[in-house]
């Protein structure tokens, strides 16, 4: 069908029209050019669109259409229609000039680089390019050609382009053989028009970054040009334009990178010497406040001390192991300006993982030193401004940094001692005018968190008097100061477990900043940290904890921290007598079991995170039950049990009352969840109806979570034969509206944690009840839902679905010495016969076509299962498999030859271990992809 080029202006220059407040009219254009671009007819239109040159919009919305059906739709494109494409837009790419708008010139230039990149027929594109457009062509247009240039290194490993690995193989064999030409034209470039034409120039080394992807020894050539040398003028001199200072330094940074993988030793000594000398250009960019320098230069002391840092720690001070580029890197982190000292930091965390590697106490003494100088800078660089009244909040950028700076000083603390680095800052807090700059404590202290969990509990020479420090801070001190302090007693909760003499001081301490409503949180997060690392001492002041929980709504506390702190103190419970257990459970639930009531009785609406939102109540309880944990003989009533029955009804009218709201119906269900799971089978009384009213629910609103919640169920009850009838009566009222939400259009994709909550269900009954189970009516619906799910992108889903089906076979195959085992492995080959081969089929889709490689070892694992129950029909099953893939990419060529396929089916069949079978499947998706 033909389509009208003037209804296609008229789309575009609707979708373009700034003034068009026509939301419905926009919308409509949008969707008839994106429908338009996937059709065929988007080749033609999108040429015809390009030579009639109506306006800029017009020609964007041609070449972007260009290139995405280059990208994504090549194989609509016959093998004999390659030519005439490249024809045009080889003539297209003719037109474009220096003046001609970016963006189009962008779009065209990488769609024919990825054009170049299909089509196995073109067999010297690079070098037809310069013939055509070099500069020893009779018309060179240099912008074009460059732009191409560009975008090949780059579009060479895009995934969008399924080029497959042997096409991506023989192209990076072609690239690099293209090395010696790139050189030779960007020194041309660079010593003639770039010399004189700033734009050439800027071109010229975005080349050169690219290319730099490709490792070859071929680099070497670049010493006998005056690319090197110009690379090193132009990052030498800051005065230049801030962009093509900019570029030079990607280009230093890009040739650093594949020197790191190359090792060419003439260009690695020129290249690394250039760059040690740049202390003096970096001293007057700081001299000129030009941020953008001084920033370009951390990138590059940051990117050498990355390439060398192996050669610095295997022969330091040697040849290039010299340890020069550590006082340029402390050099930048000395800058005034936090965010400089930050390009610096994958250095360190690289040197770190080195010295790790290496474990050699000796080579740690060499570095020793400038690790100290780099957390007496980092020490500077977290000290908050003076005038600051208020705590920093999470939202600001500071407070970011400074949490990466801990994480920094955590990874490299090694190499000096944590003690050493608590010993620094002590020092710090020792100096006599302190007291009068709260900002320069309050960055000791900060640091101090850094390391004070890696120091040993048994230590009294450091720690005892910044604790007597802390603990008698006047109650007037600055607020960031206080906040930080309580943060340090927090990283010291198990020092001060081996030091309980201490712990009243330290609970009263933090029970004070309950009361500061900007502490509060804070305070009742040490509390729990404490009360976890405590448990053996704190029995004795429980009743003063219990105190502080009854009075918790009269702090302003997060709802977070409320949490934290009922965990620590459900967790000291635990350890009680049972009576004393039974009693103080029920004073620590029914608190939070009255807010609910109230909230559904009085029906006041819901504010989320406030105390008008049952979530926050649900979320308390949970932890309660989650946290309690009682050893119960057998025989014995559990001392939860009455409390778990009380709180159900509320439970049951939260159910009701907030049904059509997710995120309730998800506490309510994850509360449910641990009260079961804290009283086991003596909750068995809330089976029957509990089980009744979320099948209801689930029928009603579909949510997932009420599959999760019948998982538990099945985990808890189903070993128990009175309970199973009425547990399979549950599945099979769920299988039809989960079967009627997944058939819908997209319905795996669209729901997927009801796949996820639904085969975790199946899964349960697999493992508690599997001859019921794999006897229900619901079964074959089951299956051949699985058989579609195990295809979904999505990791948890697919995880729950292949692990559905490695239960599956497993219950065929393991515990042979139970009566029910002949019954269940007739049942399961019966399963296996009917379904296994489209099982392997739509895995090996799946692991090709759908699936990231992070998530083929389920599949692997789901093979090496199948394996296990019968190996000479996964074998078969496999091999007819591999026989109906596509061979070719969509550019025509050869995607995987017979040997290949044959050399895949040899080490899935005959690997030993899943991992075996990993490594061939990611290898395999490689060539697909």
């Amino acid at each position: 069908m033909e389509v009208d080029i003037n209804e296609v202006l008229a789309a575009v220059s609707t979708l373009y029209d700034a003034e068009l407040h026509d939301k419905i009219k926009h919308d409509q254009a949008s969707k008839w050019l994106g429908h338009l671009q996937r059709s065929v007819q988007a080749w033609k239109v999108a040429d015809q669109l390009l030579h009639a040159k109506r306006d800029v919009n017009s020609c964007f919305f041609a070449a972007q259409t260009l290139r995405t059906k280059i990208q994504l739709y090549f194989g609509e494109l016959p093998v004999e229609a390659h030519a005439s494409l490249r024809a045009s837009m080889l003539e297209h790419l003719g037109h474009i000039t220096e003046h001609t708008y970016q963006g189009i010139a962008t779009q065209l230039c990488v769609a024919l680089a990825d054009l170049a990149l299909h089509m196995a027929s073109w067999e010297d594109p690079i070098g037809d390019l310069i013939t055509q457009f070099g500069p020893m062509s009779n018309t060179p247009n240099l912008v074009p050609l460059l732009e191409v240039l560009i975008a090949l290194p780059e579009e060479l490993h895009s995934r969008q382009l399924r080029l497959g690995l042997n096409r991506r193989k023989q192209l990076d064999d072609y690239f690099r053989r293209k090395v010696p030409s790139i050189v030779e034209l960007l020194h041309v470039g660079v010593s003639t028009e770039g010399a004189t034409k700033e734009s050439t120039h800027l071109k010229a080394l975005r080349c050169m970054a690219s290319w730099f992807n490709i490792h070859t020894e071929e680099w070497v050539m670049l010493t006998n040009t005056c690319l090197v040398s110009d690379i090193l003028n132009v990052v030498r001199n800051p005065q230049v334009s801030p962009r093509l200072h900019e570029i030079a330094t990607d280009c230093v940074c890009s040739a650093m990178i594949m020197l790191e993988a190359e090792r060419i030793q003439p260009l690695a000594e020129v290249l690394f010497a250039g760059v040690l000398q740049l202390g003096e250009p970096y001293h007057m960019a700081v001299a000129m406040e030009d941020i953008n320098a001084i920033t370009n230069y951390a990138r590059i002391f940051s990117e050498l001390g990355e390439t060398l840092v192996e050669v610095m720690v295997e022969q330091p001070d040697q040849g290039l192991g010299s340890l020069q580029v550590l006082h340029l890197l402390l050099t930048c982190i000395g800058h005034h300006d936090w965010e400089v000292a930050e390009i610096t930091f994958n250095f360190w965390y690289k040197l770190s993982e080195v010295l790790y590697r290496k474990n050699c106490d000796n080579v740690n003494e060499q570095f020793k030193p400038y690790v100290e100088r780099l957390i007496e800078a980092l020490y500077r660089h977290c000290q908050i401004e003076p005038d600051h009244e208020s705590i920093l909040v999470q939202q600001d950028d500071f407070y970011e940094f400074r949490e990466r700076v801990q994480e920094l000083i955590k990874d490299v603390v090694f190499i000096c001692g944590s003690k050493l680095c608590f010993q620094q800052m002590a020092h710090i807090l020792q100096s006599p005018d302190i007291s009068k700059n709260w900002n320069l404590m309050e960055a000791a202290l900060f640091i101090m968190q850094s390391v004070a969990k890696n120091l040993v509990p048994e230590e009294n020479e450091v720690v005892p008097p910044i604790l007597e420090g802390l603990l008698s801070q006047p109650d007037d001190i600055h607020l960031q100061v206080a906040f930080t302090s309580v943060q340090l007693l927090a990283e010291l909760n198990e020092w001060i477990a081996c030091h309980p003499n201490l712990l009243p001081l330290v609970l009263q301490f933090l029970t004070k900043r309950l009361h500061n409503k900007h502490l509060a949180t804070v305070a009742a997060k040490a509390l729990d940290a404490v009360c976890q690392s405590c448990r053996d001492h704190i029995e004795q002041h429980f009743d003063g904890l219990m105190h502080i929980i009854a009075s918790l709504d009269s702090f302003s506390i997060s709802n977070e921290a409320v949490v934290g702190l009922l965990k620590g103190v459900a967790s000291i419970l635990g350890r009680f007598p049972k009576e004393r257990i039974k009693e103080d459970m029920k004073k620590l639930c029914l608190v939070q079991v009255s807010h609910i009531q109230k909230l559904i009785e009085e029906n006041i609406p819901i504010e989320k995170n406030t105390k008008s939102d049952p979530v926050v109540w649900l979320d308390r309880l949970a932890a309660i039950f989650r946290n309690v944990n009682p050893i119960v003989q057998n025989g014995e009533q559990h001392p939860c049990q009455e409390v778990v029955m009380e709180v159900w009804p509320t439970l049951s009218l939260a159910f009701q009352r907030y049904s059509s709201d997710l995120r309730v119906m998800e506490h309510c269900c994850r509360c449910l969840r641990f009260a079961v799971r804290c009283v086991h089978q003596h909750s068995a009384p809330l089976l029957s109806p509990l089980v009744e009213q979320i099948v209801g629910l689930y029928a009603a609103h579909g949510h997932s979570c009420f599959l999760y919640l019948g998982s538990i169920l099945v985990d808890e009850y189903a070993s128990e034969p009175g309970c199973v009838t009425g547990l399979l009566a549950m599945l099979e009222a769920f299988t039809q509206p989960t079967f009627i939400l997944l058939t819908q259009p997209n319905g795996f994709r669209d729901h997927p944690d009801t796949v996820d909550d639904w085969f975790r269900l199946c899964a349960r009954f697999l493992q508690r009840a599997p001859v019921a189970f794999l006897q229900c009516s619901a079964l074959n619906t089951i299956l051949e839902c699985g058989l579609q799910a195990c295809m979904l992108d999505h990791k948890e889903a697919n995880a729950a679905v292949l692990k559905f089906f490695q239960d599956l076979l497993e219950a065929g195959r393991k515990h042979e010495d139970r009566p029910n085992f002949e019954t269940r492995h007739t049942l399961v080959v019966n399963i296996f016969n009917t379904h296994g081969e489209s099982l392997v089929s739509n895995l090996i889709n799946a692991a090709i076509f759908i699936l990231p490689q992070y998530m083929h070892h389920d599949v692997a694992e789901t093979f090496f299962q199948i394996m296990q129950f019968d190996r000479p029909k996964f074998c078969l099953w496999l091999e007819a498999k591999l026989k109906v893939l596509p061979t070719k990419n969509s550019g025509g060529v050869e995607a995987i030859t017979q040997t290949e396929l044959v050399e895949f089916h040899k080490a899935v069949t005959q690997a030993e271990r899943t991992k075996e079978i990993t490594r061939a499947l990611v290898d395999f998706s490689r060539f697909f992809s």
